[in-house]
Parts: C-alpha cells; structure tokens; sequence
C-alpha cells in the first residue's frame, strides 16, 4: 500500500540563513539579464554579424523580460557602433513630384536647413536692394546705349527712303503710320483724296515700294528689341548672380565636400535667377501698388518660397551610437512615413515639406524593436516591412496606392537606401505561425533568440534574484526587502515555475509582488519589506481575483455541486481540473461517474457525446479501451459498454488529466468496490497503467483542500497525484500545517494498480501465470465481471454468435 507523501516534500523552502545578505540594500544591483544565457548568446550572434537577412525574432511568453532585455541588450551595444545619418528631403527643380532625398552626417540635416532658410532671407534682401541702386543704372544704360543708337540711326533710315518717296513717318497708339507729303507738308486725308487720281495712284504705288523697305525695317528692330531684353535678362541674372555670390559662398564652404548638396545647390542658384521677379518689385509701382501686390502677403510669399526650404526627416545630432527606436504603435505610416496634405482655397495640396517620416527611417543605420503581433493589427505593414529588407530601399508610398488602389496624382519621394537590423518580438506560437506559412519569413528572419521561462533553483540563481529585486527597489524607490522578504519571494518564484527545482523567470510578476509588498510595508512604517508583507501581497493579488472561485466553493459547501469528502461509493470519484480566468488559475473538484452495462459499445465518452469534451480529452478517454483490452481482454471479447461523465459539467472539457480518475471510476464501477470520496485524483495514464504528469498540480490539490476545510477536515482527505509531479509540489502554508496536524494527505502513484489500493483499500492484485489474477483483488473482480458479460452476451445472441 502506497504510504502518503512525508510533510517535508510537499514544498521546497529556501533558508533564511542560506540568504547572503540582511537585505537587499546591502547588494549591488544587477545590470545583466538573468535566466537567458541562450537568449542572449543568440542575440549577441544576430546583432553583430553583418550579412543580409540575419534580422531576429525573439520568442518568448510575455513577462519574461524579452522586451526589457532586448532594449537594454541594443542600448549598450549601440554606444559602440557610429552614429546613423542624417535624411533630408529637398525639392526637386527638374520634376517637383519626385523630391530628392540627401544623406548628411550625423548632426548636418539641422544645420543645413538653418543656412539655407538664412541664405534664401539674405537673397530676398539684397537683390531688390542691388536693382534701386545707381551702380546697376549705370550698368544698364550703357548696356543699351548701342542698341538705343542703333534703333535711332535705323529709324532715321526708314524715315529718309520715306521722305525720297514722298511720305513721312509717325508714331500712333495703332503703330507706325505712313504719311504722304507734298511740298514737306503731311496731307490730310481730306487733301489726299482733293488729289487728282493719277497722283493718288502715285502715292500707292510709291508706298507699296516703302512698305517693303518698311517690313524689313521692322524685322532689324524686332531683332534689336531682343537684344534689348537678352541684354537686359543677362545683366539682371549677372547683377543679381554677383549680389547673391557672397551668401552663396558663405553656404557652400560648410557642405561643399558633399557632391548633392552641390548639385541641390547650383539647382537653388539657377531657379532664383530665373525666377526673378519673385524677389522684386514690378518696375513703376507705387510705394501703395508695392504694399497691395501679392508679393507682400506673408502666407502667399511663404507658399513661394517653401521650395527653397530644406525637410528635416531624420536628425541624429543629439544621438550617441547607432539609433535604437522600439515602435509601440506598428501601423503602416507609424513604420514607413507618409506624405501629409493641406487644403488650400479648396484644394487639398501637398510637396516635399509634408513629407513625414516613420520608425524605420529614424532607425535607419541602426536597429529596430517591433512587437510582432502589431504588424497584423493594421493592413500591408508586414508586407511593407518584407519589401523594405528584400529590396533594401525604404519609399513612402500610400498603402492604397501600392495595392492598386488609388490613382489621385501626389508626390512620389526618392527611396531612401536601407541599412538595419530588425528585431521582432513574440510568442513561440507566432513564430511557428510566421515561419511555416510565411517562406520569406526564414529568409528574413534567420537568427531565433529565445527566451526561458524558468532557469535553475540554485545559489547563484538565488543570489541574482535578490540583486535584480535590489535593482527594482533602488530604481522605483521601494522598501528594500529583508533575508526573510528575499527567501520569500525566491519560493513564490518557485511556484510560478511550478517546480522545486526551477525558478521563474517571468520577471513582470515576480516586480508586481516586490511592488505591492512595498506598499503594505509603508502601510506599516517598516523599514524593510519582509516574508509577512510579500506572504500578503500574494494573498491580496489572489484574493483580488478569485471570486469566482470562492462562488463555486459556496456551491459545493451548500451541496448545489454536489461533492462528497467523506464517503465510500462504487463508480464515483473526485476529479480535479483547473479553471484559468486570465488572471488566476484555480482547482476545481468534479464528480466523475461511470456506469457499466454488457454490450459491445466500448468506452463512451459522455462529454465528447454532447460536443462538451476538447480533443486530447477524448484522446485520453480513447487510451482507456487500450488499457483495458490489454489487461482484462486477452482471452475474451471486451463486452462493454462503459459511459463516463463529469457531473453537472457545463462548460468544455479537454486535457488528459482526469483519464487516470476515469479509469478508477470504472474500475470501480465493474469490481463493485467503493471508492474513498474523501480523496481526489488527478493524473493521466497510458494504456500500460503508467501514470503520468500534469499540470497545475499545486492549483489542484489547493482547491480540493479548501473544499475539505470548508467542509470540515476528518484527517481522511487527501488528494492522489502522480509521483512524477513530486518535485513540482510548492504547496500554501496553510496544507502543510493540516498535512503535520495528520488532517490531509497526498499520496504519489506510478500505476494504476497502486491507485486503486489508496483509493479502495483492496489490493490490487497480480496476474498469475496462467493469466488470471489474485482471489478478490480488484484486477480479479474486475476479470471477473467483464467474463461474465462476455457470457451474457454470447448467450444473449444465441450459439454460433
């Protein structure tokens, strides 16, 4: 007979006196990350190796520290990479819908649009400046004084052939008029038509004659104005080209080692001499006219100039090292950029200077840290994030746009050549997901970092677990933690690892407790936080949670669920499930029946019946006929028909862990014998009468004692577990002192066979060699009556069947 497990192994503690320190204000705060060496031997690798695709995915249940580990991790080793550049955007003079984007050193992109906004101030200064002055007056009458002589000397041409053939010229609002004379005298035309008809004759003929000299007249001066205006354009761009020169000087000396910035440049230069009259007055306007023009409209002139204005998109001056940016938000626009608009008297605009930057391009020469699961919750993002690291280019681009979706003109920004390393962030399930559904994600992605959720229970570990809550208390300013509030916390790490032999490594709870057991300690003016206030904080966090759980203890105490802690019933038993809510997980005890008729049925699975029963439930129901054809059906048909239930069950049921409470029910139910309901069972079994380990044993075994206490505890209750789950045991205070008080028991089986003594207190039995069992053991009974049923049914259905 399996004997209960002795009190000392029903929890691993950790000695006050094995405590290095008398708290944890006496330690140095830990900077490395703890619990993670294959993590961080595989960060190290994907980080600094350089080849292309070698981006990471870290993987790992949330609260294990990824993300605070990564972050820190990039942080240092960012200090020792060099700066990433600056991007500018910049107007582009031969196509504006195509902006130019420039790469500057780090800290140059500020600078830059702060000398070019001075040099396009200056310019507006001092060319309408160099225009009012004598110097260009000068300039400019000698400049035309040749072709004004000219001009004169041609008209005083035309006008002497028109005097030889009678006719002289003037000047009218209608152009150049030609003038018969007679005696010198211009005629009127009432004098000309007084003429005797052979002399107007005359007139025409003589003017058609002129008319020829005339048109080629006015072709030379035709030829002389545009020499006129050449001459004049030429002088302006040359006065205002060597106005302009200094300041042009003073802004190509600091960035005219760069080859764009020349070309962006000289681009500058050639526009504001061609568009001149943008920076001056037009030629006799009064000082009134000058005030009213549109030129003197600041929001008017500002949308003039913004073409000379310079777009800062990522500026690197204040960084130290490579950029490390972690995006909360993941959206396409928040990783790739966008190009905003504005709406202008009804129109919606945009240019180069609403061109927006995103994380990757503030990352850009660096690294960059993205959850994940946030590149699914917005369309195309992953899809852009894939297209940016195959094609090593980062292009802002609408996501409508790239699918083929929208069509309205805007701007189309240069790329911006890529160089970074991308980490992201998730679950193992994610990762599974990405990387068999996905065949770029391998391609991508080809460094796995992946981090534990627990590490091993030992001094060293210990240690570092009090050095990173010394870091948390200093860092938020919490109470420190004596040896004991130290020696406490290291168990509750324990029993999140649900493990002697582990402690977790899910930091994020294990800060949580810190926290609270911080606040209870001030509550109570004590200079540190001790084992008592982390023992309450852990309390509170439960209780703040478990209403749910203590509704259904009230059930069962009220007898609305129906559970018998005392008793001895044949086919009935006490399974044990556990019910996650999110934020605690608790035991809940069932009562599982069986009933056992002849036919040739099997096993029936109530549950899966009723469409209330998961998969690997079924799975371990299905394991049950195994078990039983390989013991009891060697030498006879299985004539059963079995039906197993979880009694007022209304919600799913899956998991194996009640397969081995399965099958004592039946056998229960087939040798007749009672079994014990003051014990509760858990564990799965194979169909070689193994049993085996579960999960949430401590939740379990704590939910069927708080049924007992609420009950009344006999010193008959108990709860039988496999003996596998042994060292995964870090029961509450409160059943350890009831287990050395005699008033509850756990009993640890490896078989079926020694399950059915705890809980009937018959043996067992062995099979004999000539294959039957032991007189009046279980096994016996329970041969016994599948032989019978075997028989019934044979003569049920006649000779022959």
């Amino acid at each position: 007979m399996i004997e209960p497990l002795p009190v000392g192994r029903y929890r691993k503690t950790y000695d006050v006196k094995d405590v290095s320190c008398k708290s944890t204000e006496d330690l140095t705060p830990v900077e490395e990350i703890i619990g993670q060496e294959r993590a961080l031997r595989a960060l190290t690798f994907g980080l600094n190796i350089e080849e292309k695709g070698f981006n990471l995915y870290i993987s790992g249940v949330p609260g294990t520290g990824r993300k605070t580990a990564v972050c820190k991790f990039l942080q240092e080793l960012a200090k020792s990479k060099p700066k990433g550049n600056d991007w500018i955007y910049v107007n582009n003079f031969r196509d504006q819908y195509e902006p130019n984007a420039i790469r500057l050193p780090a800290g140059i992109g500020k600078k830059f649009r702060a000398s070019m906004a001075d040099f396009v101030a200056e310019v507006q200064r001092v060319i309408p400046k160099v225009f009012e002055s004598e110097d260009y007056a000068n300039r400019r009458q000698a400049a035309l004084r040749e072709i004004e002589q000219d001009k004169a000397k041609l008209f005083e041409e035309i006008n002497s052939k028109a005097n030889e053939k009678g006719f002289t010229i003037q000047g009218s609002p209608n152009g150049i008029l030609t003038i018969p004379t007679k005696d010198g005298k211009p005629l009127s035309q009432e004098e000309f038509m007084a003429l005797p008809e052979e002399e107007q004759q005359r007139f025409q003929e003589q003017r058609e004659e002129l008319a020829v000299e005339m048109r080629k007249a006015f072709r030379l001066m035709r030829e002389l104005d545009q020499k006129e205006n050449e001459t004049v354009e030429k002088l302006t761009k040359d006065v205002s080209l060597d106005a302009m020169s200094p300041a042009l000087k003073k802004l190509k000396d600091p960035y005219g080692g760069i080859d764009e910035i020349n070309e962006y440049l000289t681009a500058v230069s050639t526009d504001i001499l061609d568009n001149l009259p943008l920076f001056l007055t037009q030629p006799g306007q009064t000082p009134q006219e000058q005030q009213q023009s549109p030129l003197m409209n600041p929001f008017y002139r500002q949308m003039i100039f913004r073409k000379y204005e310079v777009n800062v998109i990522v500026d690197n001056s204040e960084s130290e090292g490579a950029p490390v940016i972690f995006e909360q938000n993941a959206s396409y626009p928040n990783l790739f950029g966008k190009v905003e608009k504005e709406v202008q008297y009804g129109v919606v605009t945009t240019d180069f200077t609403m061109i927006r930057p995103g994380s990757m391009h503030k990352a850009n020469g660096g690294y960059m840290v993205i959850p994940v699961e946030d590149l699914f919750r917005t369309p195309y993002t992953y899809d852009g994030l894939k297209n940016a690291l195959k094609t090593g280019k980062l292009a802002i681009e609408e996501p409508g746009e790239r699918m083929g979706y929208i069509f309205a003109k805007g701007i189309k920004p240069e790329p911006i050549p890529l160089d970074i390393k991308v980490v992201l962030i998730g679950t193992p399930l994610a990762n599974q997901v990405l990387f068999t559904q996905d065949p770029d994600f391998s391609e991508l992605f080809k460094v796995k970092a992946e981090f534990d959720t627990s590490m091993d229970w030992n001094a060293g570990n210990a240690k570092k677990y009090a050095a990173f809550i010394c870091t948390m208390c200093r860092n938020e300013n919490l109470k420190h933690l004596d040896a004991t509030g130290i020696a406490r916390v290291v168990e509750y790490g324990s029993r999140l690892a649900e493990d002697q032999e582990k402690l977790t490594t899910r930091f994020a709870r294990i800060a949580d407790i810190v926290r609270e057991a911080s606040f209870y300690a001030t509550q109570d003016k004590a200079k540190y936080t001790t084992g008592e206030h982390v023992q309450k904080a852990i309390e509170e966090k439960i209780h703040r949670s478990n209403l749910i759980q203590e509704k259904i203890q009230e059930f069962i105490t009220r007898d609305i669920y129906l559970i018998d802690t005392k008793n001895s019933t044949p086919g009935q038993i006490n399974g044990l499930s556990v019910i996650g809510l999110g934020d605690i997980e608790f035991g809940r005890p069932s009562r599982v029946t069986a009933s056992v008729s002849v036919g040739r049925d099997g096993i029936i699975d109530i549950e899966r019946q009723a469409a209330l029963g998961g998969p690997t439930h079924t799975k371990g129901v299905m394991i049950l006929s195994g078990y039983l054809s390989d013991k009891y059906a060697r030498n006879k048909p299985l004539s059963l028909s079995a039906r197993l239930v979880f009694e007022q069950s209304y919600e799913g049921v899956d998991g194996d862990s009640a397969s081995s409470t399965e099958l004592y029910a039946i056998l229960s139910a087939l040798s007749g014998i009672p079994i014990r309901q003051s014990l509760a069972v858990t564990g799965s079994v194979n169909q070689k009468g193994i049993v085996q380990a579960i999960g949430g044993v401590n939740q379990k075994i704590e939910g069927f004692f708080d049924i007992c206490k609420a009950k009344g505890l006999t010193g008959e209750q108990g709860v039988m577990i496999p003996a596998s789950n042994v060292e995964h045991l870090m029961l509450k205070d409160e059943i350890i002192q009831a287990a050395k008080q005699g008033k509850f028991s756990i009993y640890p089986v490896s078989t079926i066979d020694e399950g059915i003594e705890v809980l009937t207190g018959v043996k067992a039995g062995e099979r004999r060699a000539d294959g039957t069992f032991d007189k009046d053991t279980v096994n016996f009974l329970v041969d016994k009556k599948l032989t019978e049923m075997a028989e019934t049914l044979r003569e049920f259905r006649g000779p022959g069947a």
